[in-house]
């Protein structure tokens, strides 16, 4: 059925919605990442968001149980040039079109997504209404500008865990305490967590733990972790309350490491700042340099706030950077066991290039132990 997609700015686009009636109001943004629409549906850090993929063809090998990055489907709504309604792979157990209409999820095809990347990439990031319902597009535009945006909100609240848990090999499962058997026991936030982080943290030997975004620095200390973890997650760091603050008064008491939101929050705690970027970073192809090897990795990222580089104490040494407009990438303490970085190492989706980073938290454990 038809979909009207209107932008604040005053664009209003035509699509056909395949999961039926519906209207979804967020900041409509674009990844460039050829495969893993599954992971980045189920990735928390797009929470309050509309996916536009560049890629054409959305769909082909359908949805299957272990690519599952959370438990649920965060986007307000997922458009795309075309959906491809018959899979075809041997993993797949159900289809795009039953994954997004089992969450309430709209999907959007047939409309020109490169023209819609386009304006997104000169006008930055923009809040936008999808609707089959209402036909007016004065109207949508108007309800795109009238939404709360996520600058200074707390987004974090709604996707962390109520309450602690375990991961295993077989997943997650209630616990207060570590799982035994580990060589290095890991407090892990839970700002937005991904699942292959904890995958690749176990499968390293760490017994996990993870805990609500608000946990505080007592509690956690009171673990005796060997490191602790700062997950992903959504939204403006600077609208995250309670968080910074225990992540400062855990500097220097345990090592940490942080990835995207967690690396922002962890920016924060030295005492620097974050900005919001035009349109963000999202895809499977961004090219960083670290600073220390001269070595360029190939990355998975999804962000739109930067930890501003300038901001940050004489203490703090910038490791590395984004290639295509020069932004802060990573970033490690000169004297306290700490690290972090803006992208995703945990490679859901994307390249394996920057894995490694997990085996430096496990050094970095190893050295204090």
């Amino acid at each position: 059925m038809k979909a009207l997609i209107a932008l604040e700015d005053g664009t209003v686009m035509t699509g056909r919605s395949f999961t039926g009636p519906g209207e979804a109001a967020g900041e409509i943004v674009f990844n460039t990442s050829m495969s893993g629409y599954q992971e980045i549906l189920t990735d928390p850090s797009y929470t309050g968001q509309m996916v536009t993929m560049t890629y054409p063809l959305i769909g082909n090998y359908g949805i299957n149980t272990e690519d599952m990055e959370s438990a649920a489907v965060h986007p307000r709504a997922f458009l795309m040039r075309e959906h491809q309604a018959m899979p075809s792979n041997f993993r797949a157990s159900s289809t795009l079109l039953d994954f997004l209409q089992k969450f309430g999820v709209l999907g959007i095809e047939g409309l020109d997504t490169r023209m819609l990347t386009r304006i997104l990439r000169k006008r930055g990031a923009m809040k936008a209404v999808i609707s089959t319902q209402d036909t007016d597009p004065a109207s949508l535009v108007e309800k795109a500008r009238q939404w709360d945006g996520l600058v200074g909100r707390d987004m974090v609240a709604r996707v962390t865990t109520v309450k602690p848990y375990g991961w295993g090999a077989n997943g997650s499962f209630e616990s207060t305490t570590f799982p035994a058997g580990g060589k290095f026991n890991v407090v892990a936030y839970d700002f937005g967590i991904k699942y292959n982080q904890l995958r690749i943290l176990t499968g390293k030997g760490c017994s996990v733990l993870v805990v609500p975004a608000k946990t505080s620095a007592a509690e956690v200390l009171a673990l005796n972790p060997d490191g602790v973890f700062l997950s992903n997650g959504p939204g403006d760091p600077a609208g995250v309350e309670g968080v910074v603050d225990n992540i400062r008064a855990l500097l220097g008491k345990k090592p940490i490491f942080g990835i995207c939101l967690g690396h922002q929050m962890l920016g924060l705690a030295y005492g620097g700042q974050t900005f919001k970027l035009k349109f963000g970073h999202r895809g499977g192809n961004q090219p960083v340099k670290d600073l220390q090897t001269g070595k360029v990795e190939i990355t998975s990222q999804n962000h739109g706030f930067c930890v501003d580089p300038e901001s940050l104490p004489e203490s703090v040494e910038v490791t590395h950077i984004n290639l295509n407009d020069g932004s802060l990438e990573g970033m490690r303490h000169k004297e306290l066991p700490a690290f972090s970085v803006q992208y995703h190492p945990e490679h859901a989706p994307g390249p394996h290039d920057a894995v490694y980073l997990f085996d430096r938290f496990i050094d970095l454990m190893a050295q204090q132990g």
